[in-house]
């Protein structure tokens, strides 16, 4: 099948860098034009109607971002291509989008447009991209959702309803308020990344545990914290002073 994309970043080396990448090594991807600023790129998409769209999330005067709050619905994948940017690609893993970082690996670059090409075909609505806007428009003012995508759906659940999260090999079990277990093929380390600035604190390799719903800091076996449930979380003797010193933080 054919994808019609179209790359938007204001520097015209990146956009000719990807355009090579492309005719390269996606031949099923077709490139109906290009932009470098955020109000071209909104006339070129309505224009055009691609399939996929390339995006810079850092350009001058709008980003990436602000391109997408444009619209007031997104028919359209979305691949972020971005330079390091903490905030954006928070967001961007908080929603379980797809982004590749520059300067672009051609492995990774093949992933993604296999992942969209599947969306696609399926015609499905990219929820994902929803949440994403959600979590720009919320900001810090209450808890935003994460998207958590399991094999047969995506699950959106607000942070301050995950109780903890558990390691299983290359797994992760989320706990939630409500009783609820959600397994999520992706690592403990990315989640704890991802969670660590919603008061979240890795007590050891496979254990992460939202502070609000510790109940007690335990003695026993060298330290175990107590939640609210009554689970008994250990801590490793390397995470025990970190540990410490963010509960007493979280107590003043």
């Amino acid at each position: 099948m054919e994808i019609k994309c179209i790359i938007i970043d204001d520097e015209l080396n990146n956009i000719e860098n990807l355009q090579r990448i492309l005719e390269n090594h996606c031949k099923e991807v077709t490139i109906v034009d290009t932009a470098t600023n955020a109000d071209d790129a909104f006339q070129k998409i309505n224009a055009y109607n691609p399939d996929l769209i390339f995006l810079d999330i850092q350009m001058p005067e709008k980003s990436g971002f602000d391109l997408l709050k444009m619209f007031q619905d997104i028919h359209f994948e979305i691949v972020f291509v971005t330079a390091y940017d903490k905030y954006g690609i928070q967001a961007i893993k908080f929603s379980a989008l797809d982004y590749l970082l520059k300067p672009i690996v051609v492995e990774d670059l093949k992933l993604a447009v296999n992942k969209a090409k599947s969306r696609i075909t399926q015609k499905q609505q990219n929820l994902n991209i929803e949440n994403l806007l959600e979590y720009l428009k919320r900001g810090q003012s209450e808890p935003p959702k994460i998207a958590l995508p399991t094999l047969s759906e995506v699950y959106y659940v607000k942070t301050n309803e995950i109780i903890r999260c558990e390691a299983l090999d290359n797994y992760t079990s989320f706990f939630l308020n409500d009783g609820e277990k959600i397994l999520v093929s992706r690592s403990l380390k990315e989640y704890a990344d991802i969670l660590q600035p919603f008061q979240f604190v890795r007590t050891h390799q496979s254990h992460l545990v939202n502070i609000h719903f510790i109940k007690s800091y335990l003695k026993e076996d060298g330290g175990k914290l107590l939640l609210k449930d009554l689970t008994k979380i250990p801590i490793s003797r390397q995470k025990r002073n970190f540990v410490k010193e963010t509960l007493n933080c979280f107590a003043k």
